[in-house]
């Protein structure tokens, strides 16, 4: 998936990886997509209920080796 911003959470854990997403997505465009990647396994429910509780838009995850990718297009509101 093509996201327009990345950041780096690995290494961090519950709930660094969301106190970061919530800072990065501000610097979004309403539209864009930004890839979250961590090692945190917490990240598998914590973004979505996140994503629900933001209005942001989860698009999905991918897992690889114990690597986390996250997917959130940013909603305005």
């Amino acid at each position: 998936m093509k996201a327009d911003a990345v950041l780096d959470c690995m290494g961090l854990y519950c709930p660094m990886p969301i106190i970061e997403t919530t800072d990065k997505i501000k610097e979004l465009e309403v539209g864009q997509v930004l890839e979250v990647i961590a090692d945190d396994r917490g990240i598998v429910t914590d973004m979505p209920a996140w994503c629900e509780s933001t209005g942001h838009e989860f698009l999905g995850i991918e897992e690889n080796d114990g690597e986390y990718r996250v997917y959130i297009k940013k909603r305005g509101g």
